[in-house]
């Protein structure tokens, strides 16, 4: 009996993930980056493997620094913005352990 109810939820989890099969995914790891692909598979370790990938990090403090410094030149006043870093990976494979955060686009 529990044998078959595992195999219900297993099946009841698998369907649900195949719903989100190519659509585009936001995931967030533990060192502050983000990528944004296709979700193509997933396995039992929870590793998530992307298609058409894009990687955003957090700017570095050099590139915070010349924002300010540029703000203040340019004789602005209150809050500096400054995008996040990105750049084009591909296929990409986000190891399980890492994932802090995933999101659904659309």
């Amino acid at each position: 009996m529990a044998d078959t109810m595992a195999s219900a939820e297993s099946t009841e989890a698998a369907e649900y993930l195949e719903g989100f099969l190519n659509k585009t995914l936001h995931l967030h790891i533990t060192d502050g980056r983000m990528f944004v692909g296709q979700l193509k598979c997933t396995d039992n370790e929870r590793n998530i493997i992307l298609a058409m990938t894009h990687e955003y990090r957090q700017p570095s403090q050099v590139d915070i620094k010349l924002a300010a410094e540029r703000h203040e030149k340019a004789g602005k006043s209150g809050n500096v913005k400054v995008d996040m870093k990105k750049r084009f990976l591909g296929l990409v494979v986000v190891p399980g352990q890492y994932i802090t955060k995933m999101e659904v686009e659309g």
